[in-house]
């Protein structure tokens, strides 16, 4: 009898990369899901496939041993928990705080149920923190004294899988990039499972960084100097066919890469970053992923503020006295960037972000692309990159600057 895998969330993630590794290394995957629908269908088929797709062509992974309960099933979910060997979850941020309440149940009837059989939840978010954030949430609906600490162990990842818009008609079948390497938090486990393509690593924290700001910031880069300079692409892949702009956002990632080594220089050296930058730029050419520069790009109001991909190097660069040039071009691309889905659509809060600083000077612009009220950094650093973008504006060498 196979072990049991509970993964909550079978969204692209869930399904193409935690639900495959897991099945493929001898796990049944119990997914929990809100969509009733897909529920119906894993329930039904048992299977789904995902398409691996890359220049040596599609190679189709059948994903079996997989059921699903429904997210408002709490019993379900309870008993789904006090079998599970392990666990995974993949929401997203803003979803924690909704599953919060029903996962905290599903954890104190397991010990209820067995006090003495501790458990892994494999947090397979781009979070930073999320080891603190989850267990925030989760105290908050447990007993004031429950061991949630020593009894669950909360297993920090770093997610660098890459998965396209995929086709609402057929949701059984998704398709993604081969990268299959899951970077977990090697000192959190109470037991380190056996399965194929799990890197562990200390500290997590850096590995997390690596993800925002370089893999992120080099996939927007392109999205948003590509888009700046060739509006008519829809592809990231073509995008990158341009040598000039594929030396440009190489470049960008490579500024980024000196604020890690700063960061953490006893785990990153230049050389295992450049490696680690030209095999992200090889696989975001990878034209039959079709991933496009909408969805890569979309997201401006998280995407641009403080703590995210471009403004959080650009702020660690600043008070650390390294250059921001590259990683400052491709931000003032992003505040220009107003490109649509296939079928002319656009993200609503996209739509109400790029209004909102329509027509503000390129200072008043970024203070509200940067949110920077809510950053809790002094005014004056504010001014110092301000400045610095000024000084971007009026170099055209750097970026032919748009305004809105």
């Amino acid at each position: 009898m196979r072990p049991l895998f509970v993964q909550w969330g079978s969204g692209n993630i869930g399904r193409s990369f935690i639900g495959q590794v897991f099945a493929t290394s001898g796990y049944h995957v119990l997914f929990i899901d809100i969509d009733l629908r897909l529920v119906e269908a894993l329930n039904s088929q048992k299977k789904y496939t995902v398409e691996s797709v890359s220049l040596k062509g599609v190679e189709k992974i059948l994903v079996e041993h997989v059921s699903a309960v429904p997210a408002s099933d709490q019993e379900a979910i309870n008993d789904a928990v006090i079998r599970a060997e392990l666990m995974g979850v993949s929401v997203g941020r803003y979803a924690w705080p909704v599953i919060a309440p029903s996962l905290a149940q599903s954890i104190l009837k397991r010990y209820e149920t067995s006090p003495s059989n501790p458990f892994d939840i494999i947090l397979a978010e781009n979070i930073h923190s999320a080891r603190q954030y989850v267990s925030s949430l989760l105290k908050t609906y447990l007993p004031g004294n429950f061991p949630l600490d020593t009894y669950v162990g909360l297993i920090e990842t770093s997610i660098g899988k890459m998965v396209p818009l995929q086709d609402a008609d057929d949701i059984l079948t998704l398709r993604a990039e081969p990268y299959n390497e899951l970077i977990v938090n090697r000192e959190a486990f109470h037991g380190i499972p056996a399965v194929k393509g799990l890197s562990l690593v200390h500290p997590i924290e850096a590995y997390v960084d690596r993800k925002l700001f370089v893999h992120n910031l080099g996939h927007a880069a392109a999205a948003y100097l590509g888009y700046h300079k060739h509006p008519e692409e829809t592809y990231i892949a073509k995008i990158l066919d341009d040598d000039e702009l594929y030396s440009q956002v190489r470049e960008t990632m490579l500024e980024a890469a000196e604020v890690l080594i700063h960061t953490y220089p006893a785990v990153f050296s230049y050389a295992s970053l450049l490696e680690h930058i030209d095999e992200l730029l090889y696989r975001f050419q990878n034209p039959v992923l079709k991933d496009t520069v909408y969805r890569v790009g979309r997201d401006l109001k998280r995407k641009l503020r403080f703590d995210d991909r471009l403004m959080g190097v650009v702020i660690h660069a600043q008070k650390h006295g390294l250059t921001w040039k590259r990683v400052g071009a491709a931000y003032l691309a992003a505040i220009t960037f107003d490109a649509v889905g296939p079928a002319g659509e656009c993200l609503e809060s996209d739509r109400i972000f790029i209004e909102s600083i329509r027509g503000n000077s390129l200072t008043e612009k970024l203070l509200v692309a940067s949110d920077w009220e809510h950053s809790g950094y002094e005014a004056s650093l504010f001014e110092q990159i301000a400045d610095g973008f000024l000084a971007l504006e009026r170099d055209s060498q750097v970026l032919a600057y748009r305004s809105t």
